[in-house]
């Protein structure tokens, strides 16, 4: 198993776990933040982004993808997948999670080890005591781009630009978990507001 993490690097390192602690005390003065923990599942590689919204404010934490090796048993690729999740989630306490919705078109049996890798996911955030929540490919897109027809380059784009990042999230897994972050925060945004 390989757990590859991205700016900032390391998702369990003491370094980091400083600076959380940080953000939680910044936090706690100037007011209730929600940590959003974005989740693209996949047996090879489970991408996760977290971002933390206060008010109509949404800012950039982490962001990584957990990676299996191919040819390994699946059941030891879903334990690592899950054992790497939940260091993720022990280091950085979101307190809400979002996914996609679990979509295939003609392949069942390509979207079996994602299903798969989705329930070990959904697991770990349900044994914290988190709801996921879930939205569709077209939900989405809407709510990063403002159009459902958006493609994939100009998700990630956008997801570049709301939070601020100097270069497009990598891997795609990560962006694409971000992405679902992101629209959890302006689902609540709108929830709040209206």
């Amino acid at each position: 198993m390989k757990l590859n993490k991205r700016a900032p690097p390391g998702a369990v390192k003491a370094g980091l776990l400083a600076k959380i602690e940080s953000a939680k005390a910044g936090a706690a003065k100037t007011g209730a933040l929600r940590r959003i923990l974005g989740v693209d599942p996949g047996l090879s590689f489970a991408g996760w982004g977290l971002v933390e919204i206060g008010g109509s404010r949404i800012r950039y934490i982490a962001h990584g993808c957990i990676e299996t090796k191919a040819g390994s048993p699946r059941a030891e690729r879903l334990f690592s997948i899950y054992t790497a999740f939940r260091e993720v989630l022990a280091a950085y306490e979101p307190v809400e999670s979002a996914m996609e919705t679990l979509f295939f078109a003609r392949n069942v049996s390509s979207a079996l080890p994602v299903a798969e890798a989705r329930g070990v996911l959904c697991m770990a955030l349900a044994e914290r005591g988190l709801q996921v929540r879930e939205f569709s490919p077209n939900a989405i897109k809407q709510a990063v781009t403002g159009t459902a027809r958006a493609d994939k380059a100009q998700v990630q784009e956008m997801v570049r630009f709301i939070l601020g990042l100097a270069a497009i999230p990598k891997p795609d897994h990560a962006a694409d978990a971000l992405a679902a972050a992101i629209c959890a925060a302006n689902h609540g945004i709108a929830l709040e507001e209206g």
